[in-house]
């Protein structure tokens, strides 16, 4: 129940920054060009409010549903659908009343501040922690990779050069960019040879919907065996490295998961190797397995073989590294736009609501993993909100723009037309998210 409860004090945390935030960016420069805000809103609050206050002409308050909040910009059509102040001569305070120029920023205030805060937590992430990332080139043992990998012609071992013939520092970017970037091409060293393995385009839609497609393989080393379980009582020790089962030379860990499986329950003989005497000896272990298949004992993982790559900034090294990193994750979030509105690759089906969204937070409070996730949430409600939809910000930005390049305004029974339009887009888009988050939760 915990934590649950840290997802969801670190979900409403992050997403009432960023609704507000993002509400701000509007409110803005709306009152530096003179435009009168009527409201401004964390959640939204048909029929009642949990809490308001009116300051400067503008009514302050947080709603009752929590999905996201809004700005009333006086003459503006917006999902508050107020068409009556439409009715009423222009006044001068008046969104409508104001050039195209202005509009276009007050439309476009939310995005920017958006981009902005994640480009401020991006600096400052980088400024407190760094980089770490496991560097691609030190997974010396290759990768262990999931059915699909072995379908698509990839080999337990193979150690990744390159993808689309470009290097990848970073391991844990190889899959993003084999799936974002749609590679055809991924160069593998195996057994000392340099092989392509080629990925068929009708993959894409398994390759969206797989999990753990490749990890860092790593031998199978003893760190403890369990007190009372069958490995301390057959003697193993920390430092122990397996090498073969039941006479079958065998070394990594990804070899002994099925083996272990199969065994279940079995006694069964494993050869390890270890020092003594400063000499690297063998010694054959008969060992019950547990009805799990668990031999009892703790394992080194990857981060415990594989060094962590560590860069550090100064202040003023910090600010261009959080720029890179924001533009970055821009141009990725907008090749996962482009992936989820091609109806080939299916990725609409991997789209998430509430549930998803939730889940994306830790089970225990980091405040660097609240920051990033927060920093990326940031760059979607940026980039979410600037598609050309009527009732988000790039609908108004798109007839704004249709203004500017032909000098002819939209009527307000358009575009009161085209709110409605929109708004029945977003809940046909909110009710399919949500429903993946269901589908996913309860049947698949």
């Amino acid at each position: 129940m915990m934590e649950i409860t840290i997802k969801i004090l670190q979900f409403v945390l992050s997403f009432s920054l960023l609704v507000v935030i993002h509400e701000f960016g509007h409110f803005i420069f709306a009152r530096m060009f003179g435009t009168r805000v009527e409201k401004f809103y964390l959640f939204f609050d048909p029929w009642f409010s949990l809490f308001k206050f009116k300051r400067g002409g503008t009514e302050y308050g947080i709603g009752w549903i929590p999905f996201g909040g809004y700005v009333k910009i006086s003459g503006m059509v917006d999902e508050s659908m107020d068409t009556e102040q439409l009715k009423q001569p222009v006044q001068p305070w008046e969104f409508r009343a104001k050039p195209a120029w202005q509009r276009l920023l007050i439309m476009l205030g939310g995005v920017m501040m958006n981009v902005l805060l994640a480009l401020c937590i991006y600096i400052g992430m980088s400024y407190a922690w760094g980089d770490r990332y496991m560097a691609n080139k030190d997974v010396a043992y290759g990768y262990a990779f999931n059915e699909l990998a072995h379908e698509i012609g990839f080999r337990d071992g193979d150690r990744i050069l390159l993808v689309d013939g470009q290097q990848v520092e970073d391991a844990a970017q190889v899959f993003p960019m084999i799936v974002i970037d749609q590679a055809r091409t991924v160069t593998v060293e195996r057994d000392g040879e340099r092989v392509e393995v080629a990925i068929a385009p009708e993959y894409m839609p398994q390759l969206l919907e797989t999990k753990a497609f490749m990890t860092p393989r790593v031998p199978f080393i003893v760190t403890e065996a369990v007190k009372g379980g069958a490995a301390a009582e057959a003697g193993f020790q920390p430092g122990d490295t397996l090498v073969a089962f039941n006479g079958e030379p065998m070394r990594y860990f990804d070899q002994y998961q099925p083996a272990l499986a199969d065994h279940a329950g079995q006694t069964v003989e494993i050869v390890v190797s270890r020092l003594r005497d400063g000499a690297a000896v063998t010694d054959t272990l008969p060992v019950q397995l547990t009805t799990e298949g668990q031999l009892g004992v703790k394992l080194m993982g990857p981060y415990d073989l594989i060094p962590l790559q560590t860069y550090s900034y100064t202040f003023w090294q910090a600010i261009p590294a959080g720029f890179h990193r924001t533009g970055t994750e821009l141009a990725n979030y907008w090749k996962q736009i482009k992936l989820i509105f091609s109806p080939k690759t299916e990725a609409y089906k991997s789209l998430g609501g509430i549930i998803a969204i939730g889940n994306i937070f830790p089970s225990f409070w980091s405040w660097e993993a609240f920051w990033q996730i927060t920093a990326f949430l940031s760059i979607v409600l940026a980039v979410m909100n600037i598609l050309p939809i009527p009732a988000l910000d790039g609908g108004h930005v798109m007839f704004l723009f249709f203004e500017v390049i032909t000098g002819r305004k939209p009527g307000d029974k358009f575009m009161e037309r085209a709110q409605i339009v929109g708004i029945a887009i977003l809940f046909a888009l909110l009710i399919f998210a949500n429903g993946n988050d269901i589908y996913r939760f309860f049947i698949k």
